[in-house]
């Protein structure tokens, strides 16, 4: 019984290296190529419609680069195994290798390509993650896994992470979602539009409407659009006071 071809979904801005590697890919045995996207937001997408196997996945792109995309695949029970290609130059391949994440160094060459899809393999989410702070990358977006598969939460719509034991919500303005991303992960990746009041709370600045006292001396944020206030711990009142002039 032979084998079953490896799906492929080919992610890359420009048609013409979108087409270089389908003819690539088409002269290799066991392969078949399910698709193309041209941004991250698409290569998301199609992922969770055409299930592919690998994803040969560009590192700059509009709208959301590959360094997002493949963060936001991690969050999948199953993610996809992913190969960045890339015309970086060697400090950034240095990167690449000392996190070992595969890469293709354009223009791709059909032994490289073959090679790398013989050892490709699943990313964690650790290594996405250091490779983003090494490239000093910021993700656009908050992925939260559902049943139809990633539902991508704008940042700017983000009013606040609620850590609560295993999983954190992130309340926004379309509602709530379950992440696993911990406060301490995305206060470092978005420490200067977000302000820790408790231990299990940061606030998105940009919906902090007003800072109060109650009768019993306890510090209140209310959120604009939110509902109750959040209480601030008396350890962080005084860092919160300086932050903001109270």
């Amino acid at each position: 019984m032979a084998p079953q071809p490896l799906k492929v979904l080919i992610v890359d801005d420009e048609p013409p290296a979108r087409a270089r590697l389908r003819s690539l890919l088409g002269e290799l045995d066991s392969i078949e190529v399910v698709g193309e996207a041209a941004n991250g937001r698409a290569a998301l997408a199609h992922t969770h419609e055409l299930m592919p196997d690998v994803l040969l996945l560009d590192v700059r792109m509009p709208e959301m680069d590959g360094l997002e995309a493949a963060r936001h695949l991690s969050v999948l029970p199953e993610p996809p195994a992913v190969i960045f290609t890339t015309a970086y130059d060697q400090y950034a391949m240095q990167a690449f290798e000392a996190h070992a994440v595969g890469y293709l160094l354009k223009p791709v060459r059909k032994e490289q390509l073959a090679a790398a899809l013989a050892r490709a393999g699943r990313l964690t989410r650790v290594q996405l993650q250091r490779l983003a702070v090494h490239e000093g990358s910021r993700r656009s977006h908050i992925a939260a896994r559902h049943r139809e598969g990633l539902r991508l939460i704008p940042l700017e719509d983000v009013q606040c992470f609620l850590a609560d034991q295993k999983y954190t919500t992130v309340k926004h303005v379309h509602g709530e979602d379950l992440i696993e991303d911990s406060l301490r992960a995305l206060e470092a990746e978005f420490g200067d539009a977000f302000v820790r009041i408790h231990r299990n709370a940061l606030v998105a600045v940009r919906y902090l409407e007003r800072i109060e006292r109650n009768a019993e001396g306890q510090y209140l944020v209310q959120l604009r659009g939110g509902s109750a206030p959040l209480a601030v711990s008396r350890r962080m009142a005084g860092e919160l006071k300086e932050r903001f002039r109270i």
